[in-house]
């Protein structure tokens, strides 16, 4: 028998979002247009958040850090890739991309809500450990997190939430910024 389901795009970003630099504490990173709050209840066991987002990332040579993404329901981050390691090459907007699937596994008040998530990201200036540099024929893809797969932080679905797309580096400098391009996220009931 079939499923009965749908997919809708119930957020878009209709321009490229500001330059962010200079910060360490994951930020919203995408224009503030593109925010979508869904409706009390409209999540259910099985349906499946997708967040895809694409733009450019700049990152320093010496000691260029970390990154990690994250998406929040409310001020949950419901999922988080965890620590991404930036390559020791300096990188000036170069492109990347992030494809994000977040499937629900339990709804409910307070903090009884939670979904299973793993990222793709791929571009230039990811590396899977510390000090490498660019492989010149190399376009790397890494999956996230780096752990075992497990569900992520507990929120309320029974409350209207935001959607929101975070982004944070380890090191603070001018040159390590990040511009969202393009942001969609896709549900799935």
């Amino acid at each position: 028998m079939s499923n009965n389901s749908w997919v809708q795009v119930i957020a878009s970003q209709g321009k490229q979002a500001a330059v962010h630099n200079t910060y360490t504490t994951p930020i919203s990173v995408i224009d503030p247009t593109a925010l979508v709050t869904l409706p009390a209840n409209t999540l259910k066991i099985n349906s499946l958040l997708r967040v895809r987002a694409s733009g450019s990332i700049s990152n320093i040579v010496t000691t260029p850090g970390l990154m990690n993404f994250q998406v929040k329901i409310g001020s949950v981050a419901a999922f988080d890739t965890g620590n991404i390691q930036l390559n020791a090459t300096a990188h000036t907007t170069l492109p990347f991309m992030i494809d994000i699937e977040m499937t629900v596994y339990a709804v409910g008040s307070s903090t009884s809500a939670n979904a299973m998530g793993q990222a793709t990201v791929t571009g230039k200036m990811f590396t899977f450990t510390a000090a490498q540099t660019d492989d010149a024929q190399d376009m790397p893809t890494i999956l996230g997190p780096a752990t075992a797969p497990a569900v992520g932080t507990g929120f309320d679905s029974t409350v209207s939430n935001t959607i929101d797309f975070f982004a944070g580096f380890t090191i603070s400098n001018v040159a390590n910024q990040i511009q969202i391009a393009q942001y969609r996220v896709y549900l799935e009931n």
